[in-house]
Formats: structure tokens, C-alpha cells, sequence
């Protein structure tokens, strides 16, 4: 679950930094992520996680398990090589209406897939292995040991470190691990999609699992209430930790290089991640406690329809999605551990920019009627009889009728006759 870097991309994060304005846009960006679109996000997530227990062959929980996991794998393969196809067919600049449209269908299909995929494998996990806490620790670890190794750690994160802007250039950009093009190697480019699928993906599902477990085995198991409201608390905890400790990170890693500039990324992902799996566990228990206990499908289906209506109204729907893979460490210097989570700012920089290329226009007109009152000036008015010049002093500052060349020729012909 990673978040668009077009903050990054854009060099958003150097704009206005170190002043109180832009310390201010960075603080309700952070607020704003955690209090609102991390709760959306795991509201929508419960409610479909439960819908799919629900619907989907309810008489038989292992065969329900398979049909999800096969449903989430087939669908994140297609959606990683039918991209050219969706940038193709839903083009905003072709037709705007069938593109949000076709979009939003697009985020509510792959929503549900990416929730298959996780519900099969996680379920399936805890259906057929022990939840004795040593194996759980051991199993973890080594999953978060290979994705640290695979330089793939950072796939971890999730809102509310991670808000997913519904931007046109990118929205139906699935990235892969090795960054094989489709186009001139579409072998190569299956095998990656298979691979940042099957193997990638089914390492965060174990990381993700493996610490959700722990918190159940451990964090007041006896009262599920205290457990959800114990999780909340410590997750905003150390996610209000994370998000102050972001510029003494991105200062130590603007001044290390190679593999511990990667090794100080990864520690403090996890450290992220840590605030997220709290969120996520506390936010999902507390609506199952309390919102709707004695009706169940009603909850599920409004937590799962309401947050993804709001998300779609506040042009972040895409933050439900657990797409693409990301490498350890690949923005330059310390922006690799700036968290995405633009909104804010991204809403004062469009207006800037906006502004920006008004005053561009304004001074591009000026200066073209400058450069041609100069040339007007200089030009010999051999034919100012045969034509007429307009000046209108509060509009346009200059207006040629006629060519003057053109009138030289019409003249040379009227002699010749």
C-alpha cells in the first residue's frame, strides 16, 4: 500500500520548508490522514472483508477461503497487465465523464480483489497453522527479514501514513518489482507481475498478519473492547511519534549513503508500520463492537459503501488499494522517508500554480504587444493610404488588418494592366 510520490516527483516537499506557513499544511496533512482517510480506509476494508465472508460460499469456510485467494491473485495479475488498456480506454482528455466513470468502477473492482487476496491468504494461514506465539514471532520476522533483503520493507505501509491522490496521469499505474517494460519485453514483464503477486504481495500478508496475531494473543485478550481502544491509542501514539521524528530522519538520511541510508529507512518504516497495524486493529474492533453489533450485514454494508463514497468524494478512493511494488530507499537522499501524504499541500500548490501561469500568460501577451508595437514602429508605412491600422488603447494594444506585401503585388499588377 504505498502512496503517490507525485509530492515528491513535483518537489513539493522542499516548497516553503522550514516556515511556520508550510509546518502548518504539513501538520493538517498529517492530521488529516490519520483522522480521516486512515479510518475511511479501514472501514471500507472491514465492511467488504466481511461481505466477502457473507456471499461468498458461507457453507464452506476452506472452499470459501480458495475462491477468494484465487479471485484476489487472478485479479491482481490482470489488473498489473491490462494497464495500458485502462490509460487507453478511460483517457480524461478523450472523454471526461466516461473516465470518472470508468474509474471509480475500476477502484471499487480492484478494492474488492485486493480484499480477496488478503482474506484468502490470511485466513488460510490461520486455518491451517498455530498460533503459539514463539512460531508466530519466528515466521514474522523472516518474512520481514526477506522483504527487508528483497529491498521491498517499505510495502508495508499504509494509511494513515499513505493517502493515494485520484490523479489522471497515474490512477491506473501498477508498478512491479523489477520495472520490466510491457511493451518490449512482454515475457519478462509476466514473470515480474507473477512475481510482485505471488511473492511480494504474499510477504506482507504474512508481516501483516503475523503482528495483527501477536496484538490478539497479547494485548488484553480477555476483553476485546479494552484490546480495540488499547490498539487506537498506542497506533496514534507512535504514528504522532513517526510523523515528529520525519525531519531528524530525512537529516540523517540526507548525510548517509548506500546500505545504511537503506538500513535507517527500513528501521523507521517498521517503526510506521507498527502506529499502522495499531490503527488498522483498533479502528476495525471498535466498529465491530459498537457500530450496529446486532446487525452485521447492515454494518458491512455501510462502512463498505459510505467510506468509499466519501473517499471518492474527497478524490482519494485509491488509498483502498494494495497495488504496485516499491523499492527500499529510491527517492533521492532523505525524501526516502517522507510519507505520502499529500492533500493539503497539494491543493495550495495546484492554486499557486494556476496563478503562476496566469501571471505567464498576462506577461507573454504584454510582451508580444510590446515586440510588435516596436516592429511596427521600425517598418517603413509605405502603403498607410491603402490601409488601416486599429489601435484600441483599453483592449488590445495593436491589430494588423493587412499585409503590406500582399497590397505591393496587387499594385504592380494594376500598373502592369
Amino acid at each position: 500500500m504505498r502512496g503517490s510520490i507525485v509530492g515528491i516527483e513535483d518537489g513539493l516537499i522542499n516548497a516553503k520548508s522550514g516556515t511556520w506557513h508550510g509546518i502548518l499544511l504539513e501538520l493538517i496533512d498529517n492530521l488529516y490522514a490519520s483522522f480521516i482517510i486512515g479510518p475511511l480506509v479501514v472501514a471500507y476494508w472491514r465492511g467488504t472483508w466481511n461481505l466477502m465472508t457473507d456471499y461468498i460460499y458461507p457453507s464452506d469456510y476452506a472452499t470459501s477461503l480458495i475462491i477468494s485467494l484465487g479471485l484476489g491473485v487472478v485479479g491482481h495479475f490482470l489488473f498489473h497487465v491490462l494497464q495500458p488498456t485502462f490509460r487507453r480506454h478511460l483517457n480524461p482528455d478523450r472523454h471526461r465523464l466516461l473516465y470518472y466513470i470508468g474509474s471509480r468502477v475500476y477502484t471499487e473492482i480492484y478494492g474488492t480483489v485486493c480484499v480477496n487476496a488478503w482474506r484468502g491468504g490470511w485466513e488460510m494461514i490461520n486455518l491451517y497453522t498455530t498460533h503459539d506465539v514463539l512460531y508466530v514471532v519466528l515466521i514474522t520476522l523472516s518474512c520481514a527479514l526477506a522483504m527487508a533483503l528483497l529491498k521491498g520493507l517499505r510495502n508495508i505501509s499504509a494509511s494513515p501514513f499513505v493517502v493515494v491522490n485520484d490523479l489522471c496521469r497515474e490512477y491506473f499505474d501498477v508498478p512491479t518489482y523489477f520495472k520490466v517494460s510491457s511493451s518490449k519485453e512482454p515475457g519478462l514483464y509476466v514473470l515480474d507481475c507473477l512475481f510482485s503477486v505471488l511473492v511480494i504481495g504474499s510477504l506482507v500478508v504474512f508481516v501483516w498478519r503475523g503482528l495483527w496475531v501477536l496484538l490478539d494473543l497479547k494485548l488484553f485478550p480477555e476483553d476485546r473492547a479494552l484490546s480495540a481502544w488499547s490498539s487506537v491509542l498506542i497506533g496514534y501514539g507512535v504514528t504522532g511519534v513517526t510523523f515528529s521524528l520525519q525531519p531528524l530522519m530525512r537529516w540523517a538520511c540526507d548525510r548517509l549513503t548506500g546500505v545504511w541510508r537503506v538500513i535507517i529507512a527500513d528501521l523507521f518504516l517498521f517503526l510506521s508500520f507498527i502506529g499502522t497495524i495499531n490503527v488498522w486493529r483498533g479502528v476495525w474492533a471498535l466498529l465491530d463492537h459498537y457500530f450496529l453489533p446486532d446487525n452485521r450485514l447492515l454494518s458491512d454494508w455501510i462502512t463498505h459503501s459510505v467510506s468509499l463514497l466519501l473517499l471518492i468524494l474527497l478524490n482519494c478512493s485509491n488509498s483502498v488499494l494494495v497495488r504496485g511494488v516499491y523499492i527500499d530507499a529510491e527517492e533521492p537522499a532523505g525524501q526516502c522517508v517522507v510519507f505520502p501524504v499529500y492533500y493539503i499541500r497539494l491543493f495550495f500548490q495546484k492554486e499557486r500554480n494556476k496563478k503562476q501561469r496566469r501571471l505567464l500568460e498576462a506577461l507573454g501577451r504584454v510582451e508580444y504587444n510590446n515586440v510588435t508595437s516596436v516592429l511596427l514602429e521600425k517598418k517603413p508605412m509605405k502603403t498607410e493610404q491603402n490601409h488601416q491600422i486599429i489601435r484600441n488603447l483599453d483592449a488590445v494594444p495593436l491589430t494588423i488588418i493587412d499585409n503590406p506585401k500582399t497590397h505591393g503585388d496587387h499594385n504592380s499588377h494594376e500598373n502592369k494592366q
